[in-house]
């Protein structure tokens, strides 16, 4: 039966699956039916007092092997991941309800891609510290050392990358982590401790404990954490780093945004199409760095809305397993709420223009499942003709609603107030430009608020490219190079060779 599609999911610590102590439970629900898929043992305080003692275990040992040594067993965990991808997939499919073309191609493959990445920087001196001469009797030289227990917060849309995003910088850098995975989607976390421990990962060194934001907000603030990386919506990331700042916890946060993508006049309006609807419907548009207010030149708005309804017809709903799905629905029935009062806000107060969608349900394939007319489907659905004032351009709606800005050209300085529109957002976590002018988009990118910005594609975030956000969207970065320097902590020393000490208090 679909509510026991998956066994029941425990904690982790201890290098083994853990019954929780309370015995309270929460189900799993996949959301394309609306069906319970799996129960999940919810974490006690008491639980999450173990799961940090388990790692606190472990730390020594774990922060003592040498960088290369670590290195061999997360690339033995990457083997594994790349292996079981397909399973693991199909876990995130049911658990998110994102189509499988997507989480067998997307979701398991770029967590496995940032694990390899740390493994490898790790391995070859990523670690090391550096030397200066300070004068010929003197020198002073930096070691880096790992922070400790540290904590990961995970958020439902990306559940198993967000994970390893996490886990791989944490782990390789020599610390220990306590994972707790969002309560909407929990599934993969067990499994893949499991994967760590079979590819040699010490018990304690990864842990997991299952709940709502009462056992986060008690993880985060347990004076055993040294670390908190928290990835989720601004107001929670807020609380979360103001609890860490109170026991002078390092933290990192990728938090919401409402990202601009700007259309410039000479750029192909089928690029610009493809961009856009890339940057609002994949995923159901349930991705922090969409790029959901599109800004389009005033001359190119007929083409450009001509283009896109043109597309709309390949965003396909259905079989979340079917090879013919690219569009899934949306995680919950809380958050099918949310979105459906933004649509019908956009329709009623704000006054949009609808150009495509709306709050009813998108039509199914035949073929489908009668079970999938309960799931938490919606129109991938397009305002246009919006202004900056309306609330569905302002505020994150975190689903597949795309806003259509228009702006003028006529005068010289058209860019500086595009540019001022752009930016006028509490959050900077992402942005974008099409154009055929790279000179411009130089120019443009550079004025943008926010940590991650894109050129005439939308949306990629390879293990090399650092990511976070400006203004309200967070602190700090994850992936490439800088996101390793987030998980250590500098030493500096200086040593004197002289044979003599300088002194301010020597005899007259």
């Amino acid at each position: 039966m679909a509510s026991h599609l998956y066994s029941k999911r425990l904690l982790y610590y201890d290098g083994k699956a853990q019954r929780s102590r309370s015995r309270q439970t929460f189900q799993s629900i996949d959301p394309s039916d609306g069906l319970p898929i799996a129960d999940i043992e919810a974490a006690s305080q008491p639980d999450v007092d173990a799961a940090i003692s388990s790692a606190e275990s472990a730390f020594q040992s774990w922060s003592a092997t040498p960088p290369i040594a670590r290195s061999r067993i997360l690339l033995r965990a990457v083997a594994i991941l790349r292996e079981r991808n397909n399973e693991l997939a199909e876990i995130e499919t049911r658990d998110t309800g994102k189509p499988f073309t997507e989480t067998s191609t997307v979701d398991v493959v770029t967590g496995a891609d940032v694990l390899e990445y740390y493994a490898n920087l790790v391995a070859s001196g990523g670690l090391n510290g550096e030397t200066t001469q300070l004068r010929p009797d003197a020198w002073m030289y930096t070691t880096k050392a790992p922070l400790g227990v540290c904590a990961g917060i995970g958020a439902w849309n990306y559940p198993i990358q967000i994970a390893l995003w996490k886990s791989a910088p944490c782990l390789a850098a020599g610390n220990c982590m306590v994972y707790k995975p969002s309560e909407f989607t929990p599934l993969h976390a067990q499994t893949l401790a499991e994967i760590y421990t079979e590819a040699g990962l010490p018990a304690g060194v990864f842990n997991v404990v299952n709940g709502a934001g009462d056992v986060g907000a008690y993880l985060t603030a347990h004076p055993g954490i040294a670390k908190v990386s928290f990835t989720g919506q601004v107001s929670t990331g807020q609380k979360v780093a103001a609890s860490a700042a109170g026991g002078m916890k390092y933290v990192t946060m990728e938090l919401g945004g409402k990202s601009p993508l700007l259309i410039l006049p000479d750029a192909d309006v089928d690029q610009a199409v493809d961009g856009a609807m890339m940057a609002n419907f994949f995923s159901t548009g349930q991705v922090c760095t969409n790029g959901t207010r599109v800004f389009v030149p005033e001359q190119m708005l007929e083409a450009f809305e001509k283009t896109l309804l043109e597309k709309m017809q390949y965003v396909r709903p259905g079989d979340v397993m079917s090879e013919k799905t690219n569009f899934g629905p949306l995680v919950s029935k809380v958050h099918y709420d949310k979105v459906l009062s933004y649509i019908r806000h956009g329709i009623d107060v704000d006054g949009a223009k609808l150009l495509y969608g709306g709050p009813e349900k998108p039509e199914l394939p035949e073929s489908s499942s009668e079970d999938l007319k309960n799931g938490y489907w919606v129109k991938p659905t397009v305002f246009t003709s919006c202004n900056d004032s309306m609330r569905i351009a302002r505020e994150e709606i975190f689903g597949p609603v795309m806003c259509i800005l228009p702006y003028a050209t006529a005068s010289p300085s058209y860019l500086d107030d595009l540019v001022a529109r752009a930016n006028d957002t509490p959050m900077g976590l992402a942005a974008g430009i099409f154009t055929s002018n790279l000179s411009d988009a130089h120019k443009v990118v550079a004025r943008l608020q926010a940590g991650i910005t894109w050129v005439n594609t939308w949306g990629e975030s390879p293990a090399e490219m650092p990511v976070g956000g400006w203004k309200l969207s967070g602190l700090g970065v994850e992936n490439g190079r800088r996101g390793l320097e987030a998980w250590f902590r500098n030493k500096s020393t200086l040593v004197e060779m002289g044979g003599s000490v300088a002194s301010a208090f020597a005899k007259l």
